[in-house]
């Protein structure tokens, strides 16, 4: 299936690795020019040059972007070079509870999966307004909807970034430009792997990945689906809501989880 994403240049935050990486491949895979950001200018750029092997058309861009100043200059970057489609994926993911989160991790929840989002958003609408076209679409979770007292300053977060996707979609009304919301489940990344592992190394539970996977699916998100989520789940997902054949959608919150999301 053409998505008719050729011609297209997207901004995909946070891609240097994991869910972010994937979908920055997914919209290259698919014709969709891409600007590869991370922090870490070694694995930014190895993920650059690896699409670029693939005959994608790619660049790169560097900055924390819970700065404003260098959210700025990265936003720079995007509008010179053309950026039309925006993929907010970066964000911190905290685990922590009532007793544990101290006033600095609710701030740096905020910062990292809100304030991230809104810097470039506000400073990438007005070129997508004067083209008549564009496409936003945050990152959220399962846990916006399902908040989780294991990471409460996380599930506050990405309910918050679900709250201003749809006041956004409302603001946009009319222009051209949609926004959207893609929230994954439980998604196998590197490090989601990791801490599975070491939480079954502190428990003495088992040490093969397959029958490790099937016991979280069991114990930790069971879900029709009856499997765990990957990158490739999310990227598919993401590139569609950015295609031009997803014009008619806007101000969703797409659960890409499984079916978990309201399973007791």
């Amino acid at each position: 299936m053409d998505l008719e994403l050729a011609g297209h240049r997207a901004l995909v935050t946070g891609s240097s690795a994991g869910i972010g990486a994937a979908v920055a491949r997914r919209l290259v895979d698919e014709g969709c020019a891409v600007l590869v950001h991370g922090r870490d200018d070694a694995r930014t750029t190895g993920v650059a040059e690896r699409l670029a092997e693939a005959d994608g058309s790619v660049d790169v861009v560097l900055g924390d972007l819970t700065d404003a100043e260098t959210a700025a200059e990265v936003a720079g970057r995007a509008r010179a070079w053309g950026v039309d489609v925006l993929v907010n994926n970066a964000g911190p993911f905290l685990e922590d509870d009532w007793d544990s989160a101290e006033p600095a991790a609710w701030v740096a929840s905020m910062n990292g999966n809100v304030m991230s989002a809104v810097h470039l958003v506000r400073a990438l609408i007005p070129s997508m307004r004067r083209r008549g076209w564009g496409r936003i679409i945050n990152l959220g979770s399962r846990a916006a909807t399902t908040p989780l007292p294991n990471m409460v300053s996380y599930s506050a977060a990405k309910a918050a970034v679900v709250n201003m996707t749809t006041s956004l979609a409302k603001h946009l009304s009319g222009t051209g430009v949609t926004a959207n919301v893609v929230s994954p489940g439980v998604v196998v990344t590197d490090g989601m792997r990791a801490m599975f592992r070491t939480r079954a190394a502190e428990l003495d539970g088992p040490s093969d990945w397959g029958e490790l996977e099937r016991q979280i699916v069991a114990d930790y998100a069971p879900n029709p689906t009856g499997r765990l989520g990957t990158d490739g789940d999310v990227a598919a997902a993401v590139a569609f809501l950015a295609s031009p054949l997803a014009g008619y959608i806007n101000g969703i919150n797409l659960r890409v989880d499984g079916g978990v999301t309201g399973v007791s």
